[in-house]
């Protein structure tokens, strides 16, 4: 059994087979999915999506790229919505994205403190987006783990080594996508190693960044399996072993997800 712990099923590009998708993602072991949520105001979408699929769990959250358009959003909102429903099992995904410069600084990381703030008081993992940050995401996670502790992920991770150190040590966890199976992604694969195994969880993206295998075609929860065998592969366990570890530390960072 695998867990793909985070796609976008409710992206358009799944619209016209979504039913297809989760039963091809179910035939090949991946049994359960948690799609992350990039605006609030889209969350009804979602819960509709979780509520057809059983297989299927859902955050709320803003994505970093939408900060502006949500800034009306406290914490007080992120944490009574995600107290609304038992499907809702994550914050976020929230963060820092410098790579795109289309909303400023100082908007994101509003947003970002306040969905760490919605973490701490529900103790739902917070499922953070990090590019080209990784000195104020940092600086920021450390600030506020010493103001009380709250569950994250750094997902899809593709930042340096520092950073994974941090995201470690504050005890977060490592959620490895299809980037780690790319040809280029030796330093990728060799921070893996340094990843206790007992903080390690794979996802999709989806739809993008397929694997390697899929390169350039729309990415699916069912070829988060690929990943798995490059992360296995990467650590030098077997493929049995890395399905139990990383199912295994999704339910306990998703702790409110049921077994389906």
């Amino acid at each position: 059994m695998l867990i793909d712990t985070h796609c976008h099923l409710d992206f358009a590009d799944f619209a016209e087979e979504r039913d297809v998708i989760v039963a091809r993602a179910h035939e090949v072991g991946v049994k359960q999915m948690v799609t992350i949520s990039t605006k609030v105001r889209k969350l009804d979408g979602l819960l509709a999506i979780t509520e057809r699929y059983p297989s299927v769990f859902c955050s709320v959250g803003t994505h970093p790229n939408s900060a502006d358009q949500e800034l009306d959003i406290q914490t007080e909102d992120l944490v009574r919505l995600a107290n609304q429903h038992e499907k809702i099992v994550a914050i976020g995904e929230a963060g820092l994205d410098y790579f795109y410069d289309t909303v400023k600084p100082e908007d994101q990381k509003t947003g970002f403190l306040r969905h760490i703030a919605a973490a701490r008081e529900t103790q739902l993992p917070l499922v953070i987006h990090s590019r080209s940050a990784d000195e104020d995401m940092a600086a920021i996670l450390t600030e506020e783990t010493g103001k009380g502790a709250f569950p994250f992920i750094l997902h899809c991770f593709s930042a340096g080594p520092a950073l994974a150190r941090t995201g470690v040590e504050l005890g977060g966890y490592i959620s490895f996508s299809g980037i780690l199976t790319f040809p280029k992604s030796e330093e990728l694969r060799d921070i893996a190693k340094t990843i206790p195994h007992d903080r390690l969880l794979v996802e999709t993206d989806a739809p993008y960044l397929a694997p390697k295998r899929w390169r350039g075609k729309r990415n699916e929860p069912s070829y988060v399996v690929n990943t798995a065998e490059v992360l296995a592969d990467t650590i030098g366990v077997g493929m049995d072993e890395i399905s139990t570890i990383t199912t295994e530390n999704a339910f306990r960072c998703f702790s409110r997800m049921t077994r389906v």
